[in-house]
């Protein structure tokens, strides 16, 4: 059942604990030893400072609060495909209980437009290999790994198009 009233924002810094509790939520659910989440979630934990080159953007259900939140910045030149401007999703994070209501595919739409207000050619993302699926049937294309030593092996790439997607969809039906 899709989240109908889901509201999208930036996060604020004062709302940093309430993200990282859910992001800490999230990744206990990822299919890995308990001791490698336990250990990588400090990586995983945004910081005051974060918000200086990230943009932090929550996805809030009525009453129940913050249910996602995804993270992204420009992609490093060399991550992106060969002559392409890349906006690099760092996360997708979804409360265990609301999984399956539309909401990371809400907060991926949002880097989408993102990307093509910042110009950029599309979206990058970084995944667990529990993520898979999820980007696949987001349209996501997966990207070779060509540098063993430097490449993550689930890198995902989406085109965007300029005026193209929910925003541009909004301001047709205005």
């Amino acid at each position: 059942m899709e989240v109908k009233a889901l509201k999208l924002r930036r996060a604020t810094e004062a709302e940093l604990d309430a993200v990282n509790a859910l992001i800490e939520c999230a990744v206990m659910t990822w299919a890995l030893p308990e001791r490698v989440k336990r250990l990588s979630l400090p990586s995983y934990r945004y910081q005051a400072h974060d918000l200086d080159h990230l943009e932090l953007v929550l996805a809030e259900a009525g009453e129940t609060g913050i249910v996602g939140i995804a993270a992204w910045e420009q992609a490093d030149p060399g991550d992106a495909p060969a002559g392409c401007r890349g906006l690099l999703l760092h996360g997708i994070y979804v409360d265990p209980a609301q999984h399956h209501r539309g909401i990371g595919t809400r907060l991926l739409a949002a880097a989408e437009d993102a990307a093509r207000v910042g110009g950029f050619d599309g979206v990058l993302v970084k995944a667990q290999s529990g993520a898979e699926g999820f980007f696949l049937a987001q349209g996501l294309q997966g990207l070779p790994v060509e540098d063993h030593t430097r490449d993550y092996p689930y890198r995902f790439w989406k085109p965007v198009m300029p005026g193209t997607g929910a925003a541009a969809d909004a301001g047709r039906h205005q």
